[in-house]
């Protein structure tokens, strides 16, 4: 049995990626956040667990495992960091602050990874933070530190909509650096063959497995703006292909009615309003926004989406009121819940709009279900994103990914006629939970804000079960 460390387990997808790989326990789960603790021993009743501000801990305190899984501080190399205002100590949607030990994720900084690695000699290393912190400063000399300690390495950039080697992926677009270590001397993980993604290449006529195609020569950063994926054919000259994705649609309840735009005691920000009426204009279907507040305001159809999309990230701010940009965030525009669900943050960035029929009787349906018949007046929903740089999105596509400081997803059905009687809602903690694609049933602890936190600061299961198979693998466990 191979043992693992998860240091700075938070709410638990390391873990709950990592056990998903056969062979392969969760030994000791660390992290300073009690809450994070109680959710993580509540899932995770077989792990031992300390609650420890992490860069004060003796390593010599803690049981030695065979990989150490680590998620070092990232809010302040990431994109979804606030600039102006602490966001934590502001009342949001439900009326809740959260408590320091939540926001200060800096107590498990990037040099505790040398340090206990220093005492007790993992055989691999899996380090997950934002994409940008590979641009701190210090980052070479974090690379040369574990260098000296007998280590190689290796950088993985992957979004958690690809994370599919093992299993489903996530419905959401998160984009996350992955630096994987191994001992000199051991073999290296076959890390190619468990984070390239299958697609179909249409000029080959067939499914391939992908390879990453960077725009720059350095290879770093994230899915679309940075590297694409090609087909590995020289036949059809390595033609641009897109992986499969699982739908934002997939991660919300149905069964959850939105609140009529018209009858809001208190009215959605001017700018949602416009982001929701820029995804009605663009789609006349379920579609995603972001929610009011963000720092960066562009024109208001960029921030809706498709609910067929996969989320953005998610985090830890409740943002996903299916799924339309409220306001105050970098995401600007609804999307269709088709597509992914953008990155998760900590906060309450979108809602849900769903744009429905004015007659009675006329409810958000699955998108399991047939389409209703097609009258003169669009009745389908999507996602708006609630921060700056985002569009509205159709439900079919992947939501934006889920950040940590707040939910900026609003799930918007509506119709032409009148955005007042669209419906419109913030999504729920266990629409988040879904998102990051943690197993059904995973209990999240804390008030609602503390939930979307705990989910958005998470690993995502798929990732982490696929790059612990790879490693796994490489230390003689047939994953």
């Amino acid at each position: 049995m191979i043992t693992l460390t998860d240091m700075f387990c938070g709410a638990g997808g390391s873990s709950t990626g990592a056990i998903q790989v056969p062979g392969v326990s969760v030994r000791l789960a660390m992290n300073h956040w009690d809450l994070a603790i109680e959710t993580h021993n509540t899932n995770h009743p077989d792990a031992d667990h300390a609650l420890a501000d992490i860069s004060a801990a003796d390593p010599r305190r803690y049981p030695k495992t065979d990989i150490l899984w680590a998620s070092p501080e990232c809010t302040n190399h990431s994109v979804a960091r606030g600039k102006k205002r602490n966001a934590d100590s502001t009342p949001d949607l439900f009326g809740e602050t959260l408590p320091d030990e939540a926001a200060d994720r800096s107590r498990a900084t990037m040099w505790d990874v040398p340090r206990f690695a220093e005492h007790h000699r993992y055989r691999a290393i899996i380090t997950e933070n934002v994409v940008d912190a590979a641009r701190w400063v210090l980052f070479p000399a974090w690379l040369q530190a574990m260098a000296l300690l007998g280590y190689e390495h290796q950088v993985v950039y992957l979004n958690s909509m690809h994370a599919q080697a093992a299993g489903l992926p996530a419905p959401q677009s998160r984009d996350r650096m992955y630096v994987v270590f191994w001992l000199k001397g051991n073999r290296a993980p076959d890390l190619n063959r468990w984070t390239r993604p299958h697609a179909y290449c249409s000029t080959c006529d067939e499914t391939v497995t992908a390879m990453q195609g960077w725009k720059k020569p350095q290879p770093w950063g994230r899915y679309r703006f940075q590297y694409v994926w090609r087909c590995p054919n020289v036949a059809c000259r390595n033609a641009v292909v897109e992986p499969a994705w699982l739908p934002a649609s997939s991660a919300i309840d149905w069964n959850i009615e939105g609140e009529r735009i018209g009858d809001r005691d208190r009215p959605l920000a001017a700018k949602t309003m416009a982001r929701v009426q820029a995804g009605l204009d663009k789609f006349c279907a379920p579609f995603t926004a972001e929610v009011a507040g963000n720092t960066f305001e562009r024109r208001p159809g960029v921030r809706t989406w498709s609910v067929d999309d996969v989320l953005r990230t998610l985090h830890t701010t409740p943002s996903k009121a299916l799924l339309v940009p409220a306001g105050g965030t970098w995401n600007e525009s609804a999307t269709s819940v088709n597509d992914v669900m953008r990155a998760r943050t900590t906060r309450e960035n979108e809602g849900l709009l769903v744009p429905v029929e004015g007659r009675d009787g006329k409810v958000a349906a699955s998108t399991a279900e047939p389409m209703r018949t097609m009258t003169t007046r669009n009745e389908t929903a999507f996602v708006v994103p609630m921060r700056a740089n985002n569009v509205p999105k159709l439900v079919e596509q992947p939501y934006d990914t889920f950040a940590a400081n707040g939910n900026h997803h609003g799930l918007a059905l509506a119709q032409s006629i009148s955005i007042d009687d669209c419906q419109f809602r913030m999504l729920s903690p266990t629409e988040i939970t879904r998102g990051m694609a943690f197993t059904e049933g995973y209990v999240m602890l804390g008030t609602k804000r503390e939930q979307v936190r705990l989910a958005g600061n998470a690993v995502t299961p798929p990732a982490a079960r696929d790059l612990v198979s790879a490693v796994a693998e490489s230390l003689g466990v047939a994953a």
